[in-house]
This record gives structure tokens, sequence and C-alpha cells, in this order.
């Protein structure tokens, strides 16, 4: 039987740091911080954790079953726990959901390496609007990022040639505990600021005024994108889980991580922010714009630990993209070579050379090549818009029809409860929530996202 052969995580720290690193990624330290700062801290986090108790655990879930019980790559397990019916074309939306998102996530990814190199060589000091000139000169250059793409995309190649256990697990082993220590020491820099206590008080004090339709849609659609939910990861690591695992217990721990992640960098950029009098709504344009102003105004005094804070910043940026974009490769990886019937290697080499190709057209598309558009949008807005606000919700709407109406229930059940009698109180409440409040949600988001709700 395929599923007897196929590896597995050697390990159930590894396989909890290595889908965690999948989850956590740029969505966790740029996005989230800033719809906090625009939706009032504490009071979008409040209602963020609730999202994330009635979105995104159960529909974590819901990939764990399909890809533990499938046995096999994304679009195979759909296949295999559907009968072979036309549902394995959601596994097939979800593997190219995944695939095309690593094109243009990697440009992002680049960039983050490049703001690396700029912080050891000194280039990010100056006023706002010359951090502002740095970015749109560095990101509009026609060879720069795209350099700096290909660098990002090989280091991800090389952890995947090395397997499920050698590469993926190994490498989650070292840089996801590295990702926590670096943010922990700028957490310790950021909060001994002065004024700082002011953007503690700003993330931890609730303004349930902020509360509002548009702010609950906003933290369920960040729940949704920052558990990487309908990309094929979750799904692609859960095939390689073993019999023993406790589907329900993982899910809560990876998704306890992801959020602490988030809360901790509300932490590292608020107490910074407030610190030299930057709002903490900025926006998009916060970590590549905001905050190397604010780490050369804050450390004034001190501009060697100006220059160490942003240096750990921006590797902390790095890794975090890095471990995304692992868990996004393996998706496609696992694909083709089992599809294909070819090695692991050869798999890898095609997701490299298409993703990189990808990868450079949206990054040409935001400088010289502007004026391709589609619909008045760039290459790289397309493929931002197109993954991100259609394929990804509707994806995640049809894996909840799936699992909750489709897929016998007593194979929902086994596969949920382990047969553990702790599972067992919970899978009722489950099943409710993946047959209608999910799909619901997620409905809304998909609404919410074109202005309809």
């Amino acid at each position: 039987m395929a599923s007897e052969e196929r590896v597995s995580f050697g390990s159930k720290i590894g396989m909890i740091l290595a889908t965690a690193g999948g989850a956590v990624g740029l969505g966790n330290i740029w996005r989230f911080p800033y719809m906090a700062g625009q939706n009032g801290g504490a009071a979008f986090i409040i209602v963020y954790v609730g999202c994330v108790l009635l979105l995104g655990i159960p529909c974590m879930v819901s990939e764990f079953i399909i890809g533990r019980h499938g046995a096999a790559n994304t679009y195979r397990a759909y296949s295999k726990v559907g009968g072979g019916k036309a549902w394995k074309y959601v596994g097939l939306l979800g593997v190219l959901t995944g695939f095309l998102i690593m094109g243009y996530y990697a440009v992002i990814s680049g960039w983050c390496l490049q703001y690396v190199y700029a912080s050891i060589m000194g280039q990010l000091h100056g006023n706002t609007d010359f951090v502002k000139q740095y970015f749109a000169d560095f990101s509009t250059n026609p060879v720069q990022p795209v350099f700096w793409l290909v660098i990002i995309m090989l280091g991800t190649h090389f952890v995947i040639i090395h397997g499920v256990r050698g590469g993926i697990e190994k490498a989650s082993k070292m840089m996801m505990p590295t990702l926590f220590i670096l943010l922990l020491v700028i957490v310790v820099c950021s909060c001994l600021l002065p004024n700082a206590g002011k953007g503690i008080e700003f993330l931890f004090k609730p303004d349930f005024s902020k509360v509002d339709s548009g702010m609950f849609l906003g933290a369920l659609g960040q729940c949704f994108y920052s558990l990487s939910i309908a990309m094929g990861c979750i799904c692609t690591y859960a095939s390689y889980y073993t019999r023993q695992t406790n589907l329900l217990k993982s899910a809560v721990q990876i998704c306890s991580i992801d959020t602490v992640v988030a809360i901790l960098a509300g932490l590292m950029i608020f107490p910074a922010a407030f610190s030299v009098g930057i709002r903490p709504d900025s926006g998009p344009s916060l970590i590549f714009i905001t905050l190397p102003n604010v780490f050369n105004e804050a450390f004034t005094g001190l501009p060697l630990l100006g220059w160490f804070v942003s240096l750990l910043f921006y590797l902390l940026l790095s890794l975090a993209a890095l471990t995304s974009l692992i868990s996004l490769h393996e998706v496609s990886t696992a694909f083709f070579y089992e599809e294909l019937h070819i090695s692991r290697t050869k798999g890898a080499a095609i997701v490299t050379v298409s993703c990189t190709l990808i990868g450079a057209v949206c990054s040409l598309s935001l400088g010289d090549w502007s004026g391709l558009t589609i619909a008045g949008k760039t290459l790289f807005d397309v493929f931002d818009f197109v993954t991100g606000q259609i394929f990804l919700p509707v994806g995640g709407f049809l894996t909840c029809i799936f699992i909750g109406w489709f897929i016998p229930k007593k194979l929902v059940k086994d596969e949920f409860t382990n047969w553990d009698t702790v599972s067992q109180r919970f899978f009722g409440i489950y099943l409710f929530l993946v047959r209608f409040v999910a799909p619901l949600a997620i409905l809304a988001i998909f609404l919410h996202q074109f202005g309809v709700i």
C-alpha cells in the first residue's frame, strides 16, 4: 500500500515545527501588525483568536484528515478520499494555488534578503523619504530583485531535494527556534525604548468601540490566510503524518504557535513605532518603508544597536519567508514527482525553475514591464488577486463542503478522534463548525473582498 510505504516525519516536534513553519510567514510578521494597527490593537486580537477557534482549527483539521487518509500529494489525496470523483479537482486547485503563490511570494521574500544585505552595509540610514525612495528604486530595478529571488529559491530547492526528514524536518528544527529567538530579542529591545509602554498598552488594552462587521471580516480573512488554508501546504504535510498523530491536538498547537508569533510581532513593532511617534496603522508599507526609519530614530543614541536590531528584524523576515516557501515548494514537488513518476530531485527542479520564471515576470511587472497590465493590474497584482481573492476562498469553501457533507461521517470521525476519548468529545462541535460555520465564514470573506458585504 502506498500509505504504508510513504515517508513520515521522524519526530512529533519536527512535524509540529515543519507544519507551523508552513503557516508562519510574512502574513504573521507583516500583515497581522498593520491589521491590528488599523483595527484598535487588542480588540482585533481578541476577535482574531475567536476566528482561529471557529474557522482556523476546523479548516486545518479538515485538510489534515484529507492529507493523512489520502497519504499522497494534495491532488491524489482528494481523489483517493473522494473515490476518484470530481472532488480531485479541488485538490488540483490547491496545488495550482500553492504553485502560483510561490511565484510572487518569492519576490517579496527576495526583498527581505535585500534588506538583510542593506542592513549589513548600513544603506538604510536616512529619513522616511530616503527609505521610501530606496524601496521604490530597488523594487523596480530589473536585476536586483530577480537576483535575490534566485538566491532564496535556490535555498528552498536545497532543503526540498533532501526530502522530508533530511530536508524539511531538519531545516524546520533549526529555523523555527531561531525565528523565535530573533523575535524575542527584538521584542525585548523594542519594549525597552522610551515611551514603549504606549505601544504595549495599545496592543493589550481592548477598545471594543472598534469592533464592527468590517473588523470581524478582516480578522476572519487574516486568520484564513495566515494559517495557509487551501494552499495545499497543510494537506501535503499531513500526508507525512503517522497514524499516531492526534490531528485535533496538532491543529491546536500549530494554530497557537502561529497566533503567538503574530502577537509577538505586534509587540515587536508597536512599542518601537510609538516610541518615535509613528502611526501603527501605516499599512502594507510598514516593514519596508516605515520600520527602517523607526529603527534609525528609536536608537539614535545607540546607532550600533539600531543597526543590530534592523539586521535581526530582516533576518527574521527572511526566515519566516523561507519556511513558507519550503512548504509551498513541497506541495508542487510532491505533485510532480508522484504524478509524473520521476525522482524528487527532478520534481523539485521543475518547481524551482518554473516558479523562478514566474517570480521574475512578477518582479519585472513592477518596473520595466509595468505597462503590461490585465484589467488595470500589473502581473504581480494579478497573481496576488487571483490566488488570494478567488482560488483560496473557493478552495477552502469546497474543502469544508467535501469534509462536512460528502465524505462518510465514519471516515471523518475515525481520522479526527484517533480513537482518543478527549477528541471524541469535540467531534460533534467540529462537524457542526465545518458543515455550517466555516463555509459561511469563508463565503463572507469572499464577498467582503469584493465589497458585496
